[in-house]
């Protein structure tokens, strides 16, 4: 009985500390998207009000009219979209070499990926800036693309524990079949990498979509901006428009709530069954 009651109020305890850090870390969303659809002598009354009196649904069509939203969401759509299927190509092939393979020089090669994750970001944005300006690439969406396509150490550290705890088994079965390592790779591993796959996919697409400092450094045309400089942008010329400023983010937050509700139970199992060995 003793040891029910304790397991008991442990279970409440854990439950009741979620659900605090959750109203926590909810109250700042929902003022948000309360706020989108206040009138503007709504928005800092005391004490606050969570509900709009009257729902002023216009915000969002007026939010949209002060920059050009939708030309912002295409330019971070597509950025969003060929970072993201930079990082599902090049990060599993590279994991599952680091994971399965052996070759010389393997150990450390994957050392060095894990040692650039604890380089700090601001430390190589001259150097990379230098070299893609002689490229030519400054002013375009390529600098914000094209390193996808060479692998994120995060995902591939990700992905690699994945792999490793795929039984060898399999991909020794498949060997005596007389599979080739690109068919072992392609036809057996990959698609059982899935859930790790699209945990990393979607941590891309949330890093892309509300990357703010690499657009503000590469892209140099208004007409190329996206979000994250659009909504900086409103934010200068309509600072004080601040309910017409939380419509804008409130769209601009809603994809990636969606993505995740969606993805949800692949994302956590992808999460959880990283760590299984390695």
């Amino acid at each position: 009985m003793e040891a029910t009651a304790k397991k008991r109020f442990k279970k409440i305890y854990a439950h009741t500390v979620l659900i605090i850090a959750s109203i926590i870390f909810l109250v700042p969303f929902i003022w948000m998207v309360s706020t989108s659809f206040k009138p503007i002598t709504q928005v800092f009354s005391f004490p606050p009000e969570f509900i709009p009196r009257p729902f002023q649904w216009e915000n969002y069509i007026e939010a949209t009219q002060y920059i050009p939203f939708w030309t912002y969401t295409y330019n971070t759509a597509v950025i969003t979209g060929l970072s993201t299927l930079g990082v599902v190509i090049s990060c599993p092939i590279v994991a599952y070499s680091f994971a399965k393979l052996r070759w010389r020089g393997r150990n450390m090669m994957f050392a060095i990926t894990i040692a650039v994750m604890m380089i700090p970001a601001q430390v190589t944005m001259i150097p990379l800036f230098l070299l893609f300006n002689q490229f030519g690439w400054v002013g375009t969406n390529l600098p914000l693309i094209v390193p996808a396509f060479f692998g994120v150490p995060f995902s591939i550290f990700l992905l690699r524990q994945f792999f490793k705890g795929l039984p060898d088994t399999l991909r020794e079965a498949a060997k005596i079949d007389g599979a080739s390592e690109w068919r072992i790779y392609w036809q057996i591993m990959f698609p059982l990498a899935k859930p790790a796959i699209l945990a990393i996919a979607l941590f891309q697409f949330m890093a892309s979509w509300t990357d703010f400092l690499g657009p503000l450094i590469y892209l140099t045309e208004e007409a190329s901006y996206t979000l994250s400089l659009g909504l900086q942008q409103f934010q200068n010329q309509q600072g004080s428009q601040w309910h017409l400023m939380m419509a804008v983010s409130t769209m601009m937050t809603l994809p990636i709530i969606v993505l995740f509700f969606f993805m949800q139970k692949t994302f956590i199992n992808g999460i959880t069954f990283t760590g299984i060995k390695g």
